[in-house]
């Protein structure tokens, strides 16, 4: 498989969420630094066996999924649109974030569930950078198709790659696999403990941030950031 890009909003890696998720997580991806030891209350060991997915794609909230490159496009210019698009973009206010359980994996949401300016700005960066995806493989769609999507996300998924667009699209950042019934209790506690001092803070999404996939099932790593709305200072 080659080498993939992701378009995702990520805090910025001096922000205290991004620091506490990357230890959660065990892995920074701005970095590439690991973390060891336990969290509220949780062994590592344990903690890893249960974001191993989550780790490996590392903290963010999908906005154009991962994509191999199509042909004639390249990482120098898919950086140059984001330069371009981040700037004529305009922040969005989040608000508080809260811990939710989304089909038995555990992520963080906005409080504030409608948010038209958010749906708004996600369905803006889907379009803008289409033209850089490549086709899915008939495997890749076989792949993302086996979850059991409903009607609409699969109309989604053979146009624009990814089910979980536009009207289906929800912000969330993922923080767990999904997890069995005895493990959720506990995975849930350790959460609002170790994410509590950051939960009453507010959050604008101000910038995207591009990750890469340099080869199947490597990790991701954070590579450049795009502030929003530097065209209109």
């Amino acid at each position: 498989m080659p080498q993939r890009f992701a378009i995702y909003y990520a805090p910025a890696a001096t922000d205290h969420l991004w620091e506490r998720a990357a230890v959660w997580l065990g892995r920074d991806p701005s970095t590439g630094l690991p973390y060891d030891g336990a969290v509220a209350g949780i062994d590592r060991a344990r903690l890893l066996n249960l974001t191993q997915s989550a780790g490996r794609y590392g903290f963010h909230a999908t906005l154009k999924p991962p994509m191999a490159l199509a042909p004639g496009q390249d990482e120098e210019g898919l950086r140059e649109a984001m330069q371009r698009a981040a700037a004529e973009l305009e922040p969005v206010p989040l608000g508080k974030l809260v811990i939710a359980d989304i089909d038995g994996f555990l992520a963080l949401v906005p409080e504030r569930a409608e948010n038209a300016a958010l749906q708004d700005f996600a369905a803006s960066v889907v379009e803008i950078f289409e033209p850089f995806r490549a086709p899915l493989s008939p495997r890749d769609r076989a792949a993302r198709a086996s979850h059991g999507l409903t009607p609409r996300q699969e109309e989604l998924l053979d146009a624009y790659g990814y089910p979980y667009v536009f009207d289906e699209f929800r912000f969330h950042m993922t923080l767990t696999d999904r997890l069995a019934e005895e493990d959720r209790s506990a995975l849930l506690q350790a959460a609002q403990t170790w994410f509590a001092p950051v939960l009453e803070e507010e959050l604008t999404l101000d910038r995207l941030t591009l990750f890469h996939e340099k080869e199947n099932k490597l990790p991701f790593s954070r590579m450049a950031d795009f502030p929003l709305g530097r065209g209109r200072e």
